[in-house]
């Protein structure tokens, strides 16, 4: 069974309860397929119809990068700079998305400076993506969502993902940053 060749032994004991390997198969090949396949729009608390800045209670800081292509005014004001295709570009890119993350907290504005830090964020995960694979696409959607091969990525994507790391982890290590996030999250999520 070729799935089954993808199932280590840590993660058999993980289903101890599953005595049929045809189930084992199914769940492992379930966890390797895209999330955005069950993506229900309805439960993602990011609204595009929503200005965070005039509303910001009801932004949530969420995992990662989630909502970052959704927040306006901050996706507008932001995304127009996110670039990461040489590392000249990631370069010029990620030190203006920085210096708005600084402007924002300047004013107290917790959300653009989320939202910034997600830019930085999404900037190196992007990059990764191109330097791992061609493409940039890691699941052939026309083989029923397998995995593409892994290495086929452009190297000058790899160093624009240094850039966009390099400042990703100095807005999170920003104290005043790492204050309001601890202070929002508890307060709103």
């Amino acid at each position: 069974m070729i799935c089954f060749q993808l199932v280590t032994k840590s993660v058999i004991q993980g289903f101890n309860g599953f005595k049929n390997r045809d189930t084992i198969c199914l769940v492992v090949l379930l966890m390797q397929q895209p999330s955005y396949l069950n993506f229900d729009p309805d439960k993602y608390p990011w609204k595009p119809d929503i200005d965070y800045r005039k509303y910001p209670e009801r932004y949530q800081v969420g995992k990662g990068e989630q909502g970052v292509l959704i927040c306006e005014p901050y996706k507008s004001e932001i995304g127009q700079f996110w670039r990461f295709k040489t590392e000249a570009i990631a370069m010029e890119s990620s030190e203006k998305i920085f210096t708005l993350f600084n402007e924002y907290l300047a004013t107290g504005d917790f959300v653009g400076a989320d939202m910034a830090r997600k830019y930085l964020q999404m900037g190196y995960t992007r990059a990764r993506r191109y330097a791992n694979y061609k493409s940039g696409k890691k699941y052939d959607g026309h083989q029923d969502y397998a995995l593409l091969e892994r290495g086929s990525g452009d190297p000058e994507k790899a160093e624009a993902a240094k850039v966009f790391y390099a400042r990703w982890k100095a807005a999170e290590a920003n104290e005043v940053y790492a204050a309001m996030k601890k202070d929002w999250k508890h307060a709103r999520g």
